[in-house]
């Protein structure tokens, strides 16, 4: 399974490692991305066609551009949250992966559930994503 190598300045990931981390490093772009909300970072982990489904009433966003623009206005301050992961599921084409997102202030976790589908340069094609907050009581 190839594993997608960073590479800094938001350029293309490379298929490389025959090791099979690709899903490691995805997921660390991914909380690096959402820690330092730059765009270059954003859009560097997904394909110029991807659709991401929040699972929210406002459906899916669709294009880099939409998933973007989105995600920054979220803004999570990256001294207010933790967030921990284990994949479920693992091929070269799809992950599923289950995770908890701890905020601070207001203290707030919720169970999360991801699934990504890859493309064959290890960008995202397809994530959606479900969450349930937590009783923190």
């Amino acid at each position: 399974m190839p594993e997608l190598t960073a590479i800094p300045g938001g350029e293309e990931p490379e298929a490389s490692d025959p090791q099979g981390n690709r899903l490691e490093l995805w997921m660390d772009r991914y909380v690096s991305a959402w820690t330092d909300n730059h765009p270059d970072h954003i859009a560097a982990l997904f394909s110029e066609d991807a659709v991401y489904d929040p699972q929210t009433v406002d459906g899916e966003l669709h294009g880099l551009k939409e998933i973007v623009s989105w995600w920054r206005e979220i803004d999570d301050d990256p001294d207010n949250w933790d967030f921990e992961w284990q994949p479920l599921v693992e091929t070269d084409e799809l992950a599923v992966i289950t995770g908890t997102t701890r905020y601070f202030e207001p203290s707030t976790s919720f169970r999360n559930l991801w699934v990504i589908r890859f493309d064959e340069s290890g960008r995202c094609r397809d994530f959606t994503e479900w969450y349930v907050e937590e009783d923190d009581g």
